[in-house]
């Protein structure tokens, strides 16, 4: 049997939907199975056990004639394979099209209710309920395909050879590391840059160290924390690898609603997860070993007009306050 998962983007959601591949590959281990993913995020899959091969989609392909050719070819490739089974955890036209495209042989996807991306499906599977989280939606896709959602995994599987290379970036083992993740794709799910400061400085121990993780669009910030006693900055320095690897080694990451939170939870760390406008129940970080900073602030105009993700305000982030948050990285430590 081979398999063509299609899940490009984006960081979070791509994390959310390996417990799929883990499951497939525990059940199934002769099934063969391919992924369909951005090459921004390709690192993440790249060289790990249960991939037989990984095809990229590139977003900006389509700007120009030898983009086009590359994505043409690129599709080609996968109709070639021949795939048995498509499995598109996207859920979205593009994706559904690509998969029509390619020509499996049976189709399942969730079922999103927008874009028409299900016509395309022979089965659809829809959101278990009004607020499941992704993961468990995804999962039951294979309830959907006659397997099981339990079993043990390892979300994110340990790369020594990567590993080895920390102290490259600044780690040291006799410290505990405390990573801050002040980035987010939309300004108000960031906690204010002055409520990180703050934490910083009134968690001052000598055997605490904090590593501010992110990608290059949050150097600006990254920087600025960098500037305190006890901080490291590698906003822009890491690859996926590196970070996933970084992670690892932390005691607790605190973070805003952003991918490297789900990093952090898919690898067990304690994660202090600081949540506004966006719903932690259906993307909040999957792990036991997890807990959810939230003010109930009332009802902001622009959240209840679906609005949240580009709202400029953030009076939500602003109420959790930075007593709240040291209290629970004390607790932890």
């Amino acid at each position: 049997m081979k398999v063509l998962i299609l899940k490009p983007s984006s960081l979070g959601d791509v994390i959310h939907a390996i417990p799929v591949l883990r499951l497939i590959k525990i059940q199934r281990p002769k099934w063969t199975i391919h992924w369909w993913i951005a090459k921004n995020f390709a690192p993440l899959l790249e060289m790990d056990r249960d991939i037989g091969a990984l095809h990229y989609f590139d977003r900006g392909a389509w700007n120009s004639f030898s983009g086009i050719a590359r994505g043409i070819s690129s599709l080609e490739g996968m109709k070639a394979e021949k795939y048995d089974l498509v499995i598109d955890l996207q859920g979205l036209a593009r994706s559904a099209l690509h998969g029509w495209a390619v020509g499996g042989g049976y189709t399942v996807g969730l079922d999103q209710r927008r874009e028409g991306a299900s016509l395309f499906y022979d089965a659809s599977v829809p959101r278990p309920s009004l607020h499941a989280h992704a993961v468990d939606w995804y999962l039951q896709v294979l309830t959907e395909l006659g397997l099981s959602v339990e079993g043990s995994y390892e979300w994110l599987p340990e790369r020594p050879w990567v590993a080895e290379g920390l102290g490259n970036l600044g780690y040291q083992p006799k410290y505990r590391w405390i990573a801050l993740c002040p980035g987010a794709r939309w300004e108000s799910k960031r906690w204010p840059v002055e409520s990180f400061e703050e934490l910083i400085k009134r968690i001052d121990l000598p055997d605490v160290r904090f590593v501010v993780i992110g990608g290059k669009d949050d150097q600006a910030i990254g920087k600025r924390l960098g500037r305190l006693n006890s901080t490291l900055d590698l906003t822009g320095r890491t690859s996926l690898p590196e970070m996933i690897e970084w992670m690892r080694v932390c005691s607790t990451v605190v973070t805003n609603d952003t991918g490297p939170m789900h990093i952090a939870a898919a690898l067990g760390v304690r994660v202090l997860a600081l949540f506004g406008p966006t719903d932690s129940r259906k993307t909040g970080p999957y792990s036991s070993n997890s807990k959810v900073l939230r003010q109930v602030y009332g009802q902001c105009d622009q959240c209840v007009r679906g609005r949240s993700y580009r709202v400029k305000g953030h009076n939500c982030m602003e109420s959790i306050t930075p007593d709240v948050v040291v209290s629970e990285v004390n607790a932890c430590e």
